[in-house]
């Protein structure tokens, strides 16, 4: 098995386990460890340190980790609602890789779609008043 395989395969087990009820718990408990340690050790600088530290290494490594997952998740996302738009008769083959535009192509395509929409909804409008 690859370094990447197995990284991929411990990112996902370690953001799922971090995202448990279970995980929530652990660093809650170890918080209140910590505050009540802290008369223990007379709230010196050590004590501070210890969850500053702690809190500072998990974040950091924290922030990769759930990157990684997002970057993964989301390009599964971006296959799938690909596959509809080519599975779909009459849908718009151009918006196939829309995740590839620059923020300017992107605002473009928006406002030419929030047109539609609102043509459409006109057309619904007209459509229920005719009826009713």
């Amino acid at each position: 098995m690859s370094t990447k395989t197995r990284f991929n395969a411990m990112a996902k087990k370690a953001a799922y386990a971090a995202g448990t009820p279970w995980a929530f718990g652990t660093a809650a408990l170890a918080v209140v460890l910590w505050g009540c340690s802290g008369p223990v050790f007379g709230f010196n600088d050590t004590w501070q340190l210890v969850i500053n530290t702690s809190t500072t290494i998990i974040t950091f490594l924290m922030v990769f980790l759930i990157q990684h997952t997002q970057n993964a998740d989301t390009a599964a996302m971006q296959i799938k609602i690909d596959e509809l738009i080519n599975a779909t008769r009459g849908a718009n083959n151009a918006l196939l890789d829309l995740e590839e535009l620059d923020e300017q192509a992107l605002e473009e395509l928006r406002k030419k779609y929030e047109e539609l929409a609102r043509e459409a909804r006109d057309r619904m409008g007209r459509t229920r008043s005719d009826t009713t």
